[in-house]
């Protein structure tokens, strides 16, 4: 029964949540208490461990009650109960914008929006290293020196392999550096 009433509590959780993981706490605090699973203070401390851990606010504390209540069998069910309407609901919009995305005008739309998303993203990687590379009005050397040899990495790693440099190696690399550079 604990289990079925877990599919029923996140579903509605699910369904009826909007506006984030923290408009979906007082539902999910009615949902809780109606069904006498946890009384106010320990859902207090469910919701502080759900917001310390990674993950969405919400899946997080969906898992943690389901476990309480039902082990690792209620964990899954409360926290696929919480996931499956936005799922669905998403794989229905795909649905949807499929036929859409094949009209010539959206096509159009759509090319014209690429360069400007391209421009956003360049703005903000060329913001990010202007401000870590100047502190104020002072110029932090070895943040520019930590820039210029990242960039070189990249730019040597594309033109002897024709291809671009792996995201995670960079991150990888980044920290490394950072790490020697800032520690010294």
């Amino acid at each position: 029964m604990i289990y079925l009433d877990l599919l029923i509590g996140f579903l509605k959780v699910g369904l009826f949540s909007f506006g984030g993981a923290y408009g979906a706490i007082p539902l999910i605090r009615d949902v809780v208490l109606s069904y006498g699973w946890l009384d106010d203070e320990m859902l207090t401390y469910f919701i502080a461990v759900s917001e310390s851990t990674p993950g969405p606010i919400m899946v997080n504390l969906a898992t943690y009650i389901g476990s309480s209540k039902g082990g690792i069998l209620g964990s899954a069910i409360a926290t696929a109960a919480v996931v499956l309407p936005a799922f669905v609901i998403i794989l229905l919009i795909v649905v949807m914008l499929k036929n859409i995305l094949d009209n010539p005008y959206v096509q159009a739309v759509l090319d014209g929006i690429k360069p400007c998303i391209v421009g956003i993203i360049a703005a903000t990687g060329l913001e990010m290293i202007f401000q870590n590379c100047f502190q104020g009005s002072v110029l932090d050397v070895r943040a520019v020196i930590l820039t210029a040899i990242l960039g070189a990495v990249v730019i040597i790693y594309r033109r002897a392999k024709k291809k671009n440099f792996p995201p995670i190696r960079l991150i990888i690399i980044s920290a490394v550096l950072g790490i020697v550079a800032y520690s010294l």
